[in-house]
């Protein structure tokens, strides 16, 4: 199934991806997208309905995040050996390990806000894993039985502030519209391996990233593994999962970084396109 959100802020009404890409009504269904119906008991009764009997949505407008609750939004850093590759780092032992705000969060076609005194703003196309039922020292063997489904995530970072300001990444990572998800939720059983997954990303119709869940270091199941050794991992919890080579940063021989007006556009084969206009300072676009 491919679930989704729809409508203004605040007003989000759940929805689904019919076989012909057309938007189902989930509202008389369920109250939304959330833990309950994410957990495995929640999309075994999705999985019962008939498309055909929901309602059609002819005009969704906005396409919101793709579930409502969203507890932890999990990051990890140099997790292909491409990019760690263009990074000119080692590849890491373990999983590095960083957080965004749930702030950080928006819709997959919200607008990206550049914060005050930005000047390398950065794009990544990653992977984005859904939690449905607790995992709390989970083996990896059964780790991807904890899994909703998948999702697009641009994981934007502003580097200046991620790496020549001192402290952690989350600085860089974690400014407000920093974390675009969807269009949708794709449950797991359209993904039967999420380590052969087509990425890319393109800005102002240039595509930058071109890479392959297969180049992870450190697979989905596990990430999920891992994790769940150091916090217990709740319905609704993000991943993401790193990215790909073509990251502004590792342009050669120039850095390139995201100035307002830039559009990015960012894709994973069977999850759908998400794209982004890039905008100065301006909490007007944050709050609406």
């Amino acid at each position: 199934m491919k679930l989704m959100r729809y409508g203004a802020k605040g007003a989000e009404k759940p929805g689904l991806i019919d076989a012909q890409g057309k938007v189902r009504s989930l509202a008389g269904v369920v109250a939304d997208i959330d833990a309950a119906t994410l957990s495995p008991t929640g999309l075994a009764k999705l999985r019962a309905i008939d498309p055909k009997t929901l309602p059609l949505v002819d005009q969704p407008g906005r396409i919101a995040a793709p579930w409502a609750w969203c507890g932890k939004f999990l990051c990890i850093g140099l997790n292909y050996a491409d990019h760690a590759a263009e990074a000119g780092m080692p590849l890491p032992k373990e999983p590095i390990l960083f957080m965004k705000p749930i702030s950080a969060r928006v819709g997959p076609d919200d607008a990206v806000v550049l914060p005050q005194g930005s000047v390398k703003g950065d794009w990544e196309v990653e992977l984005g894993v859904v939690i449905g039922s607790r995992a709390r020292y989970v083996s990896e063997a059964d780790a991807l039985k904890h899994v909703a489904g998948y999702c697009v995530v641009n994981d934007v970072s502003e580097r200046e502030f991620q790496l020549e300001r001192g402290g952690q990444w989350d600085k860089g990572k974690g400014c407000d519209t920093f974390g675009p998800v969807g269009p949708w939720l794709v449950t797991s059983d359209e993904i039967p391996d999420p380590q052969a997954l087509p990425m890319w990303c393109e800005v102002n119709g240039t595509r930058m990233q071109n890479g392959n869940t297969r180049t992870m270091i450190f697979g989905v199941a596990n990430l999920v593994s891992y994790l769940s050794r150091f916090m217990t991992l709740e319905p609704g919890d993000l991943i993401a999962t790193g990215t790909p080579p073509g990251v502004g940063m590792g342009k050669k021989p120039q850095p390139q970084f995201l100035k307002p007006g830039d559009v990015m556009r960012v894709g994973i084969e069977g999850l759908g396109v998400q794209q982004q206009a890039v905008h100065a300072w301006n909490p007007e676009l944050i709050d609406r």
